[in-house]
């Protein structure tokens, strides 16, 4: 008796190529995955399709339709169905999936690249899979949580973080049928190969003292150590938790956001050369020079602007804290806002979704966005020279005429 599931090659590439049919790859892999599910269902009912013998131990019971979604776009399947039990080939089909795991990875990728839903369902109907709606999509790239997970519990192990710069983002999640806006805290550092490292995510209801304290003793919990510097915003619970958590370390007030406050209490016509004045400060080349340039940004604005000069005046120790550091370290992290670049990078890829249908997939986008910077940092270049590093870890602490100035603006500011 033929068997019923042998397939004459030379025949069979033939009649295909005769046909000359634009989907012959799609043909073919129908074909071989019949076959190969035909041949395993005779296997398991011990007999061959409409066979009668003694040994036979089950028959079939007709076929049920299931559609798989391949890089060769979607295949129709007739998966074999058995009188007595059931029939699922493993081997070929997941349970509650419909797609490849190549295909899977694909659509993550184009996921973690800001592809839209709607884009998204245009380049798969390129390649010949009939669509993917929202759901698949978001069934498809929830693969990524075990990575995203292991990416934000791994341990702190390369320290000491000499530098570390801490930023939140307002991002808006639907909540108890609303919208709500959350925050997404994200921390990231420099490890004691000079290379840059993103430390942490996680995402809080609002940026208080308390989501910031939270968030720092996750990090320091996983070794997060020697930290020196903290660049970040005046934020009061911010400032705290860094006091709290990181005993030692010097507050640096990031200079982005700096200029955004004082933006606020200059002219609009002034604040082309106010802003050219405030950026000549991060030019200086060394300590002297910064605070010679200080005095005569003061002196400028003293007159014209006096509410400028006093605001500049009340955060200058918050701004000038960088300068007991080496030189080299100036212009590549204060002057560069590294942190403020991630930040556009988050941004362009979240826009895409709008507002997120829970915190875990916020998380998993934020944090497989942020996974894959820390891997491209990780085989980039050098951030900061190790000379220059060690040289940073042995800065002199600021004088205690420094301190005192320094002190009563942070409890101001956490007041």
């Amino acid at each position: 008796m033929t068997d019923a599931h042998f397939i004459d090659p030379s025949q069979f590439l033939s009649d295909q190529l005769a046909e000359a049919s634009p989907d012959l790859l799609r043909s073919m892999l129908s074909t071989f995955m019949q076959s190969l599910m035909g041949a395993d269902a005779d296997s398991a009912c011990n007999a061959d399709y409409g066979q009668r013998t003694p040994e036979r131990t089950n028959s079939r019971n007709g076929y049920r339709p299931r559609q798989l979604d391949t890089r060769a776009g979607t295949i129709e399947l007739a998966v074999p169905k058995l009188r007595t039990g059931s029939y699922f080939p493993e081997w070929l089909l997941e349970p509650r999936k419909r797609a490849e795991k190549a295909l899977t990875s694909v659509v993550a990728t184009c996921y973690l690249l800001g592809v839209s839903t709607r884009r998204m369902d245009k380049l798969v109907q390129s390649l010949g899979i009939s669509g993917l709606s929202r759901s698949q999509v978001s069934v498809m790239v929830k693969d990524l949580d075990g990575q995203v997970a292991a990416f934000r519990n791994r341990r702190l192990d390369q320290g000491p973080y000499t530098f570390v710069a801490a930023d939140a983002l307002v991002l808006k999640v639907r909540e108890g049928g609303r919208v709500a806006r959350v925050h997404a805290l994200v921390a990231t550092g420099v490890n004691a190969d000079g290379y840059r490292e993103v430390l942490g995510i996680d995402v809080t209801t609002s940026e208080d003292g308390a989501g910031w304290l939270q968030f720092f003793r996750g990090l320091t919990g996983r070794g997060l150590t020697g930290v020196k510097l903290v660049t970040a915003d005046a934020h009061a619970g911010l400032v705290a938790a860094i006091g709290a958590t990181l005993p030692g370390a010097s507050w640096q007030r990031c200079r982005t956001h700096y200029a955004v406050n004082l933006m606020a209490q200059t002219p609009k016509s002034s604040w082309p050369w106010v802003r050219t004045m405030l950026h000549s400060v991060y030019d200086q080349p060394d300590a002297k020079a910064v605070d010679a340039q200080y005095d005569r940004i003061l002196e400028a604005l003293g007159e014209k602007l006096p509410k400028v000069a006093a605001h500049l005046e009340e955060a200058r120790p918050d701004l000038t804290a960088f300068t007991v550091f080496p030189k080299e370290i100036w212009r590549q992290i204060w002057s560069n806002n590294p942190q403020e670049r991630l930040n556009k990078e988050i941004r362009r890829r979240t826009d895409v979704v709008g507002i997120f249908p829970d915190r875990d997939s916020l998380i998993r986008l934020v944090g497989a966005v942020l996974a894959e910077q820390h891997d491209e940092w990780a085989e980039g270049r050098r951030y900061l020279g190790l000379d220059v590093m060690t040289r940073a870890r042995g800065a002199e602490e600021p004088e205690p005429a420094k301190e005192a100035a320094t002190e009563p603006t942070l409890q101001a500011i956490a007041a």
